[in-house]
């Protein structure tokens, strides 16, 4: 079965994953039936097709005023349509994203207010070919391979920065518990998310000189922005991978100060972006937050991307768990504390019903290729196309001295 993503699917064999027997019931199973008009062979009182066993008429087509239809092939989407071609092999052919030491910065200090700058295509190849873009897409980088091969309860160093942060998110995880969700008809965007992130907009300034030095307490005008960005939107009541790439932003940031070291990178992932996941996800269940510019069914995950990456890298080279393993609830149930993937695997089968095939067909491809490393790197250039890469995202990002528009 030909997989839909073979940027992360380079060259693999879908026999050595699956079982053959299995392979064959799967294409049968997903392969629709055909749509051709009813022939003579297909009329009469039958409801199903006798040569072929589909329906025998056309399904409504979908418009804003009539239902979807009650028949839809599986594995297609419901609104959304399939990735670009010619996208994929752009990043079947781009090269791998490359880690990247931060150039720290010193005194005298310039922090300015940051501001939009990105709005066209254009503006993303000027950022992508830049430093600070390459230089913030090395650091993810970074932090990635940092990860590679461990356990998140695996010792690493803790530094005062980072346990610093570490009670920030603790402090705003605290604040959900003491802002319960109103009553409201609305399914989607409760209204007291809204007075959550206003409570942590007031403590933005308080939570920085947690760990800023006292020459450096200036740069609040710059880092706080990147931060209060970090968790949605309060006016929509949304969430996507924009906002967690300004929390991406705002830990380049506090690295750019030199607050965060390269020894710091595998506890920025293990405890701090853990304990961000940890936050988020609470927000998004108690608030119900709506996906930010979600892909549907044809993107990696209504809300995140980053912990997808970590957590391939996590299992690079594991001698026992391959991509295929996250169809085994055993180790979901066992393994997801430990390993940021399986983790993300879990939550979404938590929150979602049906089958994953059908409600994440990415995850679903993903999971045939052969190893965590072609799967790690599929996904760093994944997200440099498709999240760095797309003005939907990107025209929010902002722009100052620490990250730089050049």
């Amino acid at each position: 079965m030909e997989s839909q993503y073979p940027h992360l699917d380079l060259d693999h064999d879908h026999d050595h994953d699956h079982d053959p027997g299995t392979v064959e019931e799967e294409e049968q199973q997903g392969s629709p039936p055909s749509l051709k008009p009813p022939t003579a062979a297909t009329t009469g009182d039958h409801n199903c097709c006798i040569n072929c066993g589909g329906p025998t008429t056309l399904p409504p087509s979908w418009s804003d005023i009539s239902p979807p239809p009650a028949y839809r092939p599986i594995r297609a989407p419901a609104i959304h349509l399939p990735p670009d071609h010619n996208s994929q092999q752009a990043i079947i052919l781009a090269p791998i994203p490359q880690p990247q030491k931060v150039p720290t910065v010193s005194a005298p200090y310039q922090f300015q207010s940051p501001s939009k700058r990105i709005s066209s295509p254009a503006d993303i190849r000027r950022f992508l070919d830049s430093h600070s873009g390459t230089n913030f897409l090395g650091f993810v980088v970074s932090l990635s391979d940092s990860i590679r091969g461990h356990k998140i309860s695996d010792p690493c160093h803790l530094s005062p920065t980072v346990s610093a942060i570490v009670s920030i998110l603790l402090t705003l995880i605290q604040f959900v518990d003491e802002i319960p969700p109103v009553a409201q008809s609305s399914r989607y965007g409760n209204y007291s998310y809204r007075t959550w992130h206003s409570r942590m907009i007031a403590d933005a300034e308080s939570f920085m000189f947690r760990f800023l030095l006292q020459d450096m307490e200036s740069a609040t005008v710059e880092i706080i922005p990147y931060f209060a960005d970090s968790f949605g939107n309060a006016s929509r009541i949304d969430y996507g991978t924009g906002h967690e790439t300004n929390f991406a932003a705002w830990l380049y940031c506090i690295a750019r100060l030199g607050l965060i070291k390269e020894e710091d990178y595998q506890a920025v992932v293990a405890r701090i972006f853990v304990k961000y996941l940890e936050l988020m996800r609470k927000l998004q269940l108690v608030y119900c937050l709506e996906p930010a510019g979600s892909h549907g069914v044809w993107g990696l995950d209504d809300y995140h991307f980053l912990p997808f990456m970590f957590g391939s890298s996590q299992l690079v080279d594991h001698k026992y768990m391959k991509p295929k393993a996250i169809h085994n609830e055993d180790i979901l149930e066992n393994f997801s504390n430990e390993y940021l993937y399986l983790s993300c695997i879990a939550f979404v089968k938590k929150v979602k019903k049906g089958v994953l095939a059908e409600h994440s067909p990415m995850l679903d491809d993903i999971s045939a290729v052969p190893n965590w490393k072609k799967v790690n790197s599929g996904l760093l250039k994944m997200y440099k196309a498709e999240v760095l890469g797309k003005v939907p995202i990107m025209q929010h990002f902002l722009f100052g001295w620490l990250i730089k528009w050049e």
